[in-house]
């Protein structure tokens, strides 16, 4: 999206993360009026800071379209992970209600995004990618840091987009991790950090195995980009892993900087998938 299309005042519906205060920092920076909708349980506080904000349940639907249109926001963006609460946890409002059982039976997490980008827009909001906003951020193709895959660590690349790339298809998750040419384990619900704790656990003897995480096929980019940062080279290094592999322009990566050099205080390498491999 062209910068000129951005227009307006920006709404923010924020999850966890420090994706949420970037957006907030890129608007400043531009002197773009914005409102945050932040969600309990979820959203960080500190990366608030003293912007206009309101605080509502991840349900209360009805309550957050209302804010919206109070702060007289024209765009909306996504952004920061929240989760899939239990049904139990859940305390809608009518407006939610109404919404959730096609959230449940959309099934999977793109899914149900689309329904409720379908609703944001119903109520006559703009809606646009945190990548729209931060163009920046997207992860560039080749390596992140000093070190590159060799030819051991390309072939369990190849194997974990294979394997992503089936995963995605059937809206399950985004990452593997992958050894010696085995998938040790696939993302699902617990997300990206749980699955690299769970394969640091699983890995076999020798050189640690690869992390490939990628957008699903399909996928509805204005919501749910794969995300790393720093805390995530952290973790793939803890859990003896040796990389990870991204999509070159479909990663978002917060802190580029930062991420190169945790990648090479680490020794693990970090590289940016190009997209003539994934076809």
């Amino acid at each position: 999206m062209a910068a000129d299309i951005l227009r307006g005042k920006l709404g923010i519906l924020a999850g966890g993360g420090d994706l949420p205060g970037l957006l907030i920092d890129a608007c400043q920076a531009t002197n773009r009026e914005v409102f945050v909708v932040a969600f309990k349980g979820f959203a960080n506080k500190k990366v608030l800071g003293d912007v206009a904000h309101a605080w509502t349940d991840l349900a209360a639907v009805g309550k957050t379209l209302k804010q919206l249109h109070k702060a007289e926001c024209e765009q909306v963006v996504l952004a920061g992970p929240v989760g899939r609460p239990s049904l139990a946890s859940l305390r809608p409002d009518l407006r939610g209600a109404k919404l959730l059982p096609r959230v449940v039976k959309a099934g999977g997490d793109d899914a149900a995004l689309k329904v409720i980008i379908a609703e944001l827009e119903t109520e006559g909001f703009e809606v646009v990618g945190a990548d729209d906003i931060l163009s920046d951020l997207l992860a560039p193709p080749g390596a992140i840091g000093i070190m590159l895959p060799d030819h051991e660590q390309t072939v369990d690349i190849d194997r974990g987009i294979d394997a992503a790339m089936a995963l995605g298809r059937a809206d399950v998750g985004q990452a593997v991790v992958v050894q010696q040419g085995i998938v040790l384990g696939v993302e699902a619900a617990e997300g990206t950090d749980a699955l690299i704790a769970r394969c640091g656990a699983l890995r076999m003897e020798g050189r640690g195995g690869v992390l490939v995480k990628l957008k699903k096929p399909g996928q509805e980019r204005r919501a749910d980009l794969p995300t790393i940062g720093a805390a995530t080279i952290s973790a793939v290094s803890d859990a003896g892993l040796s990389g990870l592999a991204v999509e070159a322009g479909g990663t978002l990566v917060l802190g580029l900087e930062k991420v190169a050099a945790k990648a090479d205080e680490r020794g693990v390498f970090v590289y940016g998938i190009p997209s003539h491999r994934l076809t």
